[in-house]
């Protein structure tokens, strides 16, 4: 049975002293919320969080990303059919210009390069989706001794960073990661110390 879901769609303007965005009025932000989650989550704030860290990653022309709120059950089926990974994580991306990383047997589903998709005159860049578990966000903030808003909000700009091509695979790539994550959760006030 599937878990019924309440989507938000909405074109963001942008917020007012809450993180820098001047250029991305265009960006727009598809938040779905799985239930039970949906009670405790604000899909505004979401949206904000989304586009701080585009904001972090220089992202400056009319985009869409989708953003879903779900549980464990549903990004470990994720997981396990486009990464190879049978086991639950705490937050997938899946971009529509970077492929990612495939752990598993053969070469994985639908492996080809992305072709020239041409889209309609105005119409957004689609930057791809992000996938974030709830009760890992919680399981994580718990662990780190932090609010479990800031670990979803490290969790979502995580993802928005691997929509636009960044990576922790090497150390140098980590660090520049990092700093982008630090830079969009302090325009959004979450000035917590991240443990990697």
């Amino acid at each position: 049975m599937h878990a019924r879901r309440k989507a938000i769609t909405t074109v963001l303007q942008p917020p007012q002293g809450r993180c820098p965005l001047t250029e991305l009025s265009t960006l727009q932000v598809f938040v779905s919320i799985d239930e039970p989650f949906d009670a405790e989550i604000d899909a505004e704030w979401l949206e904000d969080v989304a586009r701080s860290g585009l904001a972090a990653a220089g992202i400056d022309g009319p985009s869409e990303v989708s953003l879903l709120i779900t549980g464990d059950e549903t990004v470990r089926a994720l997981n396990a059919e486009y990464r190879g990974l049978d086991e639950t994580t705490d937050v997938l991306s899946f971009s529509a210009e970077h492929q990612g990383h495939w752990e598993g047997e053969g070469d994985g589903p639908g492996r080809e390069a992305p072709g020239d998709f041409i889209l309609p005159p105005g119409t957004p860049a689609p930057l791809g989706e992000i996938i974030v578990s709830l009760p890992q966000a919680h399981k994580q903030a718990s662990e780190r001794g932090a609010a479990p808003s800031q670990e979803l909000a490290h969790l979502v700009i995580h993802g928005a960073l691997h929509l636009v091509g960044y990576d922790h695979l090497e150390a140098e790539d980590s660090a520049l990661m990092q700093a982008r994550e630090r830079e969009a959760l302090e325009s959004l006030r979450l000035t917590e110390s991240l443990q990697a």
